[in-house]
C-alpha cells in the first residue's frame, strides 16, 4: 500500500516485543493518546488471562501495565465473540485489584485501574467505535455530582467520587470507518490493518514503525509470526463456520417442527372431520327413528 508501512499486528507484538522495557514508548504512545495524558510505564505484570487454557492464547492476549504513578491499565485485546465479555472486564478489574491487596493494607491503597478493551467483534449495540465508562455518584435531588473533599483531593489527588473507580474504554475496532480525525484514530487504523501511514503522527508510532517492521524479522521470526497469524485467522474461520453450521441446523430443526406441526394439525382436522360425519350420522338417525 503507497504511503503506508506493513507492521506486525499488535496482539503479536503484545505478546513478544512490547514487553521489552526499550520498547515502552509505544505502548506509553498509545495509552497517553487514549487516555489524554502522558503516561508512563513503570512495569508490565502478568494479568489472569494470561492463565487462561492453552487454546485461547491465538484469540486473546492481555496485558497489566504500571505508570509511574501506580496507577494500572489492564489492556485486552478479543477476537472471537464473547457474549459475557462484559461481565469479564469488570471480572478482569476487580481481581487485578484485589490480587494486589494484602492483609493489614489500608483501603487508600487499592488501585485505580482502567480496563482498556480492543475487540474485533460487535459487543453490545452501539454505533461508535469508541466507548468510556466510569462510576459517577449524581445526587438523587440536587442532580450535583459527589466531589471529594479538599484533604481527599489533596491526598488521593483526584476531583471527584467516581474518580477513584475503575474506568473502562471499548475500542470497537470493526466499527472504525478508516476516517483518522484525531491521533487516537490513527491507532486504531493500526489495529484494524497492521499499517502505519507515512502522515500519521500519534505518539508512539514512529517508535512502532521502527520496532515492529515486519519486513525486519529474521525468516525463523517471520515464519513464526505467519503460522500464529494463521493460527488466529483459522480459529477464529472455524468459530464463524459452527455458528453458521449451528444457524442451518437451527433453520432444518425449525422445518421439521413445523412438518411435524402441519401434519399434527392435519391429522387432528381429519378426525374432527371424522366426529362431525359421525355426529350427524346420529342426528340424521335420530330424526327418522322420530319420524317413525
Amino acid at each position: 500500500m503507497t504511503g503506508e508501512r506493513v507492521l506486525i499486528s499488535f496482539d503479536y507484538a503484545l505478546k513478544r516485543m512490547l514487553r521489552n522495557k526499550s520498547n515502552y514508548d509505544v505502548l506509553e504512545g498509545f495509552l497517553s493518546e487514549l487516555l489524554m495524558t502522558d503516561i508512563s510505564v513503570k512495569n508490565l505484570g502478568e494479568s489472569e488471562g494470561n492463565k487462561e487454557h492453552v487454546t485461547d492464547k491465538s484469540n486473546r492476549v492481555d496485558i497489566l501495565v504500571e505508570d509511574s504513578v501506580g496507577e494500572l491499565m489492564l489492556i485486552e485485546l478479543q477476537f472471537n465473540i464473547e457474549l459475557d465479555y462484559l461481565h469479564r472486564m469488570l471480572y478482569g478489574t476487580s481481581k487485578a485489584i484485589t490480587e494486589r491487596m494484602f492483609h493489614g493494607m489500608e483501603y487508600a491503597e487499592v488501585k485505580k485501574i482502567y480496563s482498556i478493551n480492543i475487540v474485533y467483534f460487535n459487543l453490545g449495540k452501539g454505533e461508535d467505535y469508541v466507548y468510556h465508562g466510569k462510576t459517577h455518584f449524581t445526587g438523587l435531588h440536587t442532580k450535583d455530582e459527589l466531589r471529594l473533599s479538599d484533604q481527599q483531593r489533596e491526598v488521593f489527588g483526584k476531583e471527584t467520587a467516581g474518580d477513584i473507580y475503575p474506568e473502562y474504554y471499548i475500542l470497537k475496532v470493526n466499527n472504525f470507518d478508516d476516517n483518522t480525525k484525531d491521533h487516537l484514530d490513527e491507532w486504531i487504523y493500526f489495529f484494524k490493518h497492521n499499517t502505519v501511514k507515512e502522515e500519521f503522527q500519534a505518539k508512539g508510532l514512529d517508535k512502532a514503525r521502527e520496532v515492529l517492521d515486519r519486513d525486519k524479522l529474521t525468516p525463523e521470526e517471520r515464519k513464526a509470526y505467519d503460522a500464529e497469524r494463521w493460527e488466529r485467522s483459522h480459529r477464529v474461520s472455524e468459530i464463524a463456520s459452527a455458528k453458521a453450521e449451528g444457524r442451518e441446523e437451527g433453520k432444518k430443526e425449525g422445518r421439521e417442527e413445523r412438518e411435524k406441526l402441519t401434519q399434527e394439525l392435519e391429522k387432528e382436522r381429519k378426525e374432527r372431520e371424522e366426529r362431525e360425519k359421525e355426529l350427524l350420522a346420529e342426528i340424521a338417525r335420530l330424526k327418522q327413528n322420530k319420524q317413525q
